[in-house]
This record gives C-alpha cells, sequence and structure tokens, in this order.
C-alpha cells in the first residue's frame, strides 16, 4: 500500500516538468531578438541589410580626426503627386560608392558622405561640451533625389538632436539596430556603429563604451537564464523531496 502522500508528491513530480516545459517556451517565445520597426509608412522595397562602412575625416595637417565604422540606411518619406499618396524609400548607403570628408574643430566635428555621384549628400554633425567631455550628434542634414519626376530634389535638416552620445577620448559602439529620428520625413537605421569625432589618438579608435541597447540585450539572456535554472532546481528539490516521503511510506508498510 502507497501512502496519500506518495500518490501526491509523484503527480507533481509529474506537473512539473510539464509547467516547467510551459515556461520556457513563454521565456523563449518572448525574447525577440529584433528590433521593431519604427517607421510607420509602408517602404516601396526592402534593399536588404546595408553593408558596413569604414569613413574618417583628417585634419589640415592629415591627422585623422574622426572615425566611424557603421551601416547606414535612409528611410524617406515624401507625398508623391503623380500616384497621389505618401511613398517611403529605403536607400543603403553603399560604402564603395561612398566619399567621405569633413572637418574638425575644437567644439565640432562633420562627417559629410557624398553618394550616388553626388546626388546625395548626407551629413552628420557632431558636438562638444568640453565641460564635460562629453559628445553626440547634434545635427542631420541631407539633400537628395527621389524617383518621382513631379518631386525631384528632397532635402530636410534637423540641427537639435541629441543622438550617440559618448565621452571624448573613447568611442561609442552599439551592435544593435538604432533608429534616428531626424525629421518627420527622414530616420536612418544604424547598424553596428563605432565611431569617435573627438580625440582620436593616431588613426585607430580609442577604448569602445556600448550603448545601452547593447547593455540592455546581455542583460536579458542573464535573467531568462537566471530564471531557468531557478525553475530546474525548485523541480529537482520537488522530485527528491517526494521520492523521499514516497520510501518512508513503504517502509511503514
Amino acid at each position: 500500500m502507497i501512502p496519500a502522500g506518495g500518490q501526491s508528491w509523484g503527480a507533481m513530480g509529474v506537473m512539473l516538468p510539464l509547467i516547467l516545459a510551459a515556461v520556457l517556451h513563454q521565456g523563449f517565445a518572448s525574447v525577440d531578438p529584433t528590433t521593431p520597426a519604427q517607421t510607420t509608412a509602408a517602404p516601396h522595397k526592402d534593399p536588404g541589410r546595408p553593408e558596413r562602412g569604414t569613413y574618417h575625416v583628417a585634419n589640415g595637417n592629415n591627422t585623422v580626426c574622426l572615425l566611424a565604422y557603421m551601416g547606414l540606411q535612409l528611410n524617406i518619406t515624401y507625398n508623391s503627386t503623380s500616384q497621389n499618396k505618401t511613398v517611403q524609400e529605403v536607400v543603403n548607403i553603399k560604402p564603395n560608392v561612398t566619399l567621405a570628408s569633413g572637418s574638425c574643430e575644437a567644439e565640432r566635428a562633420v562627417l559629410e558622405l557624398k553618394t550616388d555621384a553626388n546626388k546625395t549628400v548626407l551629413t552628420f554633425v557632431f558636438t562638444q561640451n568640453t565641460t564635460s567631455s562629453k559628445y553626440h550628434l547634434s545635427e542631420v542634414s541631407l539633400t537628395t533625389t527621389v524617383p518621382d519626376p513631379k518631386v525631384g530634389n528632397f532635402s530636410t535638416k534637423n540641427s537639435s538632436l541629441d543622438f550617440l552620445q559618448g565621452t571624448v577620448g573613447y568611442s561609442y559602439m552599439c551592435r544593435m539596430e538604432q533608429t534616428l529620428t531626424v525629421s518627420q520625413n527622414l530616420s536612418i537605421n544604424t547598424f553596428q556603429v563605432q565611431l569617435q569625432p573627438f580625440g582620436v589618438s593616431g588613426d585607430t579608435f580609442g577604448a569602445a563604451v556600448e550603448c545601452q541597447l547593447d547593455e540592455d540585450g546581455m542583460l536579458i539572456p542573464i535573467i531568462v537564464g537566471a530564471a531557468l535554472a531557478g525553475l530546474v532546481l525548485i523541480v529537482l528539490l520537488a522530485y527528491l523531496i517526494g521520492r523521499k516521503r514516497s520510501h518512508a511510506g513503504y517502509q511503514t508498510i
């Protein structure tokens, strides 16, 4: 005869693995490694993930003063007269046909990227706070052409941005995809960014400081792993306790 307590713990030993399996499924289903899209208009076409390009700016004595290694994708929204609707063009910046130039000053650094036979000019302006030794992307401008012949030229600019914040002498790094909203008509997707607009020594990046997105991305697997380890421990303890009580019940027969 087996005591009722042994049956109860035996049933729990069966149920707990099922509960663990359900929690494991829910945990993995809730972790989405992709970054949700932040654009509102449907793209005209998807050019795929952009290639990372290496860009640099040198000052008057040919010393490198700005370094950037990143993939860039433009989301351009405009009103198409010929189609009578709002259209979004998704354009990748191709490093092999892009020319980088710019300038470096004490508190301001400019990276200008020209591509598409100079029809597209994308400009980044970085500003340094000399008091805090911090820098950030403060301005972005774009001039380009769009496929609609009735629209032709497209241009936009924002001089009050606060993106890609870093410390002078260190490089800013963000492996995760980010969307930088420049204006109502332009956002820029950045991929695996590493840049340093101030305090460059030689022609190499300084020590990298990772963005908050990267830190959060590393934290999620740690939390999930710890939770799963705790569940496994609970199941194991429940099984051992149930088995021990079951043995004790047999000995009383």
